[in-house]
């Protein structure tokens, strides 16, 4: 047992012990006949029945210590005391506590049939009759709680279920983190009891779904304007959703939602509050919506992880075998460390921006999607609270569509405005250009049989199939992660003309697109242009814009001979980056390169913690 554990049974027996004592009738200094004799108004025999039958009169007026004195007022009366506490030690310290005590609620203001009561034994008709003697009960016994209560029902919650018997706590105030956490874990006590929902005939995953929703996530980060359950079902007027009055009947739930999202129709409405994607029947749309982002996650991860496994081994030992036969140092190569032009400033303007908002969004997202995670809490905190992680998601949001749209700039620049001679279909399909064409089928072979060493390391032209592929996810990317992201943040336009169980499919996509992105970028892409042998620990070649004649002659070959052919070759020389800021790159990127790995480790960890 803990010693926590302990004190409470050790201060529970001397409670016990202590109660015994005071309230044992030999201490009292009064025979009870005494009493009788003036108080012949006080009906012995029904206290005799009563709970405290057995008490004397002393046991509770104990500071009637001399009759003759009592008789002529001179002591003090009971009244102004209270000695409750002195037999019921745990109740009085919680009422002590309580909000009661700090609005002069005192003892004999509920149990004011103190002589005449009976044992309470879980009556729970009994404790909603005290309590709306001082609060309006209208709405409760109208509700489905209540006249469950008033009808027998030992499983329906009364008003001490909810906000305590004896250690009544203030709701404070309604924008703070423990007002809605009172509006949900209070509901959740009996909600996740699968066995009481069950004979009772009430949805049994009403809690899992809430936890799994922006709602649950956001609140059990620390919102205090996430909403809760009684937010939408309310407080005490609990109806059922075929009731006139419910606040979740279709024709009322459209005002419930404006409370929160101001502009609520009934479009809005239709968004499915406790949706499970794993319920086939009851949401065929978002249960086919996850399966088909499920297959697209491992088929994406499969063939790629399987490339980037088979490109490991194959380099590691092929550049192995090159360092011992001293064939990687190229010495028919003139000048091969002179500088030659990969990138332009536009390119790596654009790589800064994608890689900062990437990184933020991703820092800022995982909390949310993997909120039990243990590690979940600690960033949301850093961060400033999740309403403040909403915020930097966004900006970073905003960053992230203005280098989208520069690039498609670009690119119309590129195949409409740039002379690049050729028609459209020939710049579209050209060597500089970065949409797919039969080389990239080519490559691929290549690349594949000298996975399993039936021909040399191919060379490149100006693109590689991969960084194609990299490219051209971006589109994919903002058509899936940007659009339902627009949608989520700006719930209340959008629902004006589309139903709300598109925010449900909508946030299926959003999070597993995301979850998508991250773990190829953190993985594939980080291999790809980073950790594959040749390049550990880091490329520099994004961020300072060139590389060395040597590993344009090893790696783009073809690009190389192209340029030779169009009497291009020397016009892609350029002078060396200055060292301070080659040293900035290094700083960026290795920064980078260590939040993406810490990213990638807290999401695994996030799914062994789920």
């Amino acid at each position: 047992m803990c010693n926590a554990g302990k004190s409470r049974l050790i201060l529970s027996v001397a409670a016990f012990i202590g109660a015994m004592l005071l309230c044992s009738p030999t201490l009292a200094s009064i025979d009870d006949s005494q009493c009788i004799e003036c108080h012949d108004e006080f009906d012995h025999e029904a206290y005799a029945a009563s709970a405290h039958g057995r008490d004397a009169c002393n046991s509770c007026h104990y500071d009637v210590v001399d009759i003759e004195v009592h008789e002529d007022c001179g002591s003090a009366t009971q009244e102004a005391v209270e000695t409750c506490h002195r037999c019921h030690p745990i109740e009085g310290g919680e009422h002590f506590a309580s909000v009661h005590m700090l609005n002069d609620v005192e003892c004999a203001d509920c149990h004011s049939e103190i002589h005449t009561a009976g044992k309470w034994d879980g009556n729970k008709q009994s404790i909603v009759q005290k309590c709306v003697g001082c609060h309006d009960g209208d709405d409760y016994y109208a509700s489905a709680h209540g006249k469950a209560v008033m009808n027998g029902n030992a499983d329906a919650p009364s008003c001490a279920d909810c906000h305590g018997l004896h250690l009544v706590k203030a709701m404070g105030d309604p924008n703070s983190r423990e007002f809605r956490e009172f509006h949900t874990t209070t509901c959740h006590g009996c909600h996740s009891d699968a066995e009481m929902m069950a004979r009772n005939e009430v949805l049994p995953v009403a809690v899992a779904t809430y936890g799994e929703s922006y709602h649950g996530k956001a609140g059990r980060l620390g919102s205090a304007l996430a909403a809760g359950c009684a937010d939408c079902h309310s407080g005490h007027k609990v109806l059922k959703a075929d009731h006139a009055e419910s606040t979740i009947n279709p024709d009322n739930l459209s005002a419930t939602c404006a409370k929160c999202h101001p502009g609520s129709t009934f479009n809005f409405a239709q968004f499915y509050a406790h949706a499970d994607h794993a319920d086939r029947e009851n949401y065929p749309l978002l249960y086919y919506t996850y399966m088909i982002m499920t297959a697209l996650l491992i088929s994406v991860f499969a063939v790629f992880w399987l490339h980037t496994f088979l490109w490991w081994r194959r380099a590691y030992w092929s550049r192995h075998d090159k360092n011992e036969s001293w064939e990687f140092h190229h010495p028919e190569i003139d000048e091969p460390l002179r500088p030659y032009r990969r990138f332009t400033w536009f390119d790596k303007l654009q790589h800064f921006l994608m890689a900062t908002s990437f990184l933020g969004l991703v820092i800022t997202g995982a909390p949310l999607k993997f909120a039990s995670a243990p590690w979940a809490q600690a960033i949301i905190d850093i961060l400033g609270g999740p309403h403040m992680a909403g915020y930097i998601h966004r900006v970073c949001a905003v960053v992230t569509f203005f280098y989208f749209g520069s690039c498609c700039l670009y690119v119309l620049y590129y195949f409409f405005i740039k002379r690049t001679g050729g028609t459209l279909l020939q710049r579209l399909f050209g060597p500089d250009s970065l949409f797919p064409n039969l080389r990239d089928v080519h490559d691929i072979k290549a690349m594949i049989r000298w996975f399993f060493k039936g021909g040399k390391e191919p060379t490149f032209e100006r693109w590689s199939y991969w960084e194609k592929f990299d490219f051209l996810a971006v589109f994919w990317g903002m058509f899936a992660i940007g659009g339902s992201g627009l949608l989520l943040w700006f719930p209340e336009f959008f629902g004006q003309f589309m139903p709300g169980w598109g925010f449900n499919v909508a946030i299926i996509i959003h999070s597993d697109e995301a979850l998508l992105a991250s773990g190829f970028i953190f993985t594939v892409h980080f291999f790809n242009t980073h950790f594959r042998p040749g390049k550990f620990p880091m490329d520099m070649v994004i961020f300072r814009g060139w590389v060395p004649k040597v590993e344009m002659w090893e790696e783009r070959l073809d690009w190389v001979k192209r340029l030779e052919a169009e009497g291009r070759l020397d016009e892609m020389k350029t002078k060396r980056s200055h060292p301070l800021h080659d040293l900035a790159g290094q700083i960026f990127g290795f920064t980078a390169l260590g939040l993406g790995l810490l990213c990638i480790g807290l999401i695994v960890w996030g799914f062994l913690a789920h």
